[in-house]
């Protein structure tokens, strides 16, 4: 065994498994979650995807349109905006942070990784994703 020179950490890797569903692609036009392929716009937790999401448009999102996330109790809700990010009402934000809420809105293809990262932090998150 060879000797190991002073201040030198051995860092191992382990790989985490998880039953959690996970974002696997984002298409133009569709977004693979696990092994399934969604043309529509959805809502992805950890344990489901709900689809479709009745949203039509990024900047008429309200908490009536995210009700079906809401009822999943998520600490971080995610908003995937298309293809490119969209402004949502500062109103809506802020109605979620009084709920303990945090929300982020970003582009669907930044959303998805995200997710997948708070995911794997084992975080009570959900995602509401416009198709890009």
């Amino acid at each position: 065994m060879r000797a190991r020179p002073a201040g030198v950490q051995i860092v191992q890797f382990n790989r985490e498994t998880t039953n959690a569903l996970t974002i696997r692609s984002c298409e133009p036009g569709r977004i693979r979650v696990g092994e399934t392929w969604y043309t529509q716009n959805l809502i992805v937790a950890p344990d489901r995807v709900i689809e479709p999401w009745a949203a039509h448009h990024p900047a008429q999102v309200t908490p009536q349109t995210l009700h079906h996330a809401l009822e999943l109790e998520p600490e971080i809700l995610l908003i995937g905006t298309g293809s490119a990010y969209v402004m949502c009402d500062v109103e809506l934000i802020g109605a979620l942070a009084r709920q303990g809420i945090g929300a982020e809105v970003m582009d669907t293809a930044a959303a998805c990784r995200t997710f997948n990262v708070l995911v794997h932090e084992q975080r009570a998150v959900v995602a509401a994703l416009f198709n890009c």
